[in-house]
């Protein structure tokens, strides 16, 4: 009886130690099979190769370089991996790309190439003496959004810029002259930003004011009057530019301009 008992508390004992054993390799094996699920979970996936093809888009409404600049310059900051270049002698812009990409291109070329907006810019140049009206002009220029306008009139004034000695003979000097535009210069351009409009002018006015010796030539004394600034512009209503006092007497002019729109 008692062998029996010392069998059985043996067997007990290997069944202990087994059981043990089992758990403690589960203990140590079981961060193992973790660490490999998870590595085989986060392993980034292939990358696919990219099939790229070619297209060129034509731009409608671009009508400048900048213009065209700036749609290629959105292209390259929002699709870094194509190859894009612009056309100005085509208005267009080539790609080498993968289909999503053009895909992506045509919507982000859609939003921008769209056809600009035209004002019509009334310039009212009023001269008053003594606060009565004197004389009155109105200059009409058509802007299309973002370009520059530009309206001259006036006159070319000889300027006698230098002299060289010439040798026929006997020595001799001819005058180097250049021509300088005098009279008004209306220089324009409306911006849109969001729904708001923006002026940026340049009024230029010069006259000829007395005569000066260079050497042996008289050459004009020129004044001018130069009004530039950038003012917020609201369709219909007269936007006062500048007003100043003329000199020799009590003279005065004002500048105002009025936007409408076109189109």
């Amino acid at each position: 009886m008692k062998v029996n008992l010392d069998v059985a508390g043996r067997q007990k004992m290997n069944f202990l130690r087994n059981f043990a054993g089992m758990a403690l390799a589960l203990v140590f094996l079981a961060p193992l099979a973790v660490a490999q699920s998870e590595s085989t979970d986060t392993k980034p996936a292939e990358r696919k190769a990219r099939i790229e093809t070619y297209q060129t888009f034509y731009l409608n409404y671009a009508t400048t370089q900048n213009d065209l600049t700036d749609v290629q310059t959105a292209l390259r900051n929002l699709l870094p991996n194509p190859r894009i270049f612009a056309v100005p002698g085509q208005n267009s812009i080539s790609m080498r790309a993968t289909a999503e990409e053009f895909q992506i291109a045509q919507k982000i070329i859609a939003d921008l190439d769209r056809p600009k907006k035209t004002y019509r810019l009334t310039f009212t140049i009023t001269d008053t003496e003594g606060g009565k009206r004197t004389g009155k002009l109105q200059i009409v220029l058509i802007v299309p959004t973002g370009r520059k306008t530009l309206f001259r009139q006036g006159i070319k004034v000889p300027l006698v810029t230098g002299f060289v000695k010439k040798d026929g003979g006997a020595l001799a000097s001819e005058s180097q002259v250049e021509y300088q535009d005098v009279g008004l210069r209306i220089e324009a351009t409306v911006e849109k930003y969001a729904d708001d409009l923006y002026l940026r002018s340049a009024v230029e006015q010069s006259s000829i004011a007395g005569e000066k010796s260079v050497g042996s030539a008289q050459d004009p004394v020129i004044g001018n009057l130069v009004l530039d600034g950038n003012s917020p512009l609201a369709l219909g209503k007269p936007l006062v530019l500048g007003s100043f006092d003329l000199p020799g007497g009590t003279r005065k002019q004002e500048i105002e301009v009025v936007a409408e729109l076109v189109k």
